[in-house]
């Protein structure tokens, strides 16, 4: 186990309370866990830049009455098929469908692969998840 290091942080009033406020509602035991965990995901988000490997999740909402959006959508995942490990479709409503796409690989390709299917018309949101690092 990695060895506990101490350092200090200075914060104005305002930013604190709502700082405390914050990991009340989310239920950190401490104020130390929270800044671990806020530290881990910044991180996390420059691994992503640097390309190292990963697994996650890309969320995509759309509206599958869009001409030809289910199909553009099938046809970029084939294009990044070495990332793609499986997807799941769900039915929002009668207009919307959810799909979750379960991905590995390079951490700066699974972003290109969600801007890309997110910048298609009908896509009204593509969230990637990186769920852990090697």
């Amino acid at each position: 186990m990695a060895k506990i290091k101490r350092f200090g942080v200075s914060l104005n009033d305002e930013v604190l309370k709502d700082f405390d406020s914050l990991i009340k509602r989310k239920g950190y035991p401490t104020r130390s866990k929270a800044i671990e965990d806020i530290i881990r995901e910044e991180l996390k988000k420059e691994s992503l830049v640097s390309g190292n490997k990963g697994t996650g999740a890309i969320m995509l909402v759309y509206d599958h009455h869009k001409r030809e959006l289910v199909a553009k959508l099938t046809d970029i995942q084939h294009d990044y098929h070495d990332l793609v490990i499986c997807n799941q479709h769900i039915h929002l409503d009668h207009h919307n469908c959810m799909e979750v796409i379960v991905i590995k690989g390079n951490q700066r390709q699974m972003q290109e692969l969600s801007d890309e299917l997110g910048a298609q018309k009908g896509v009204k949101s593509a969230t990637l998840t990186i769920a852990s690092s090697e």
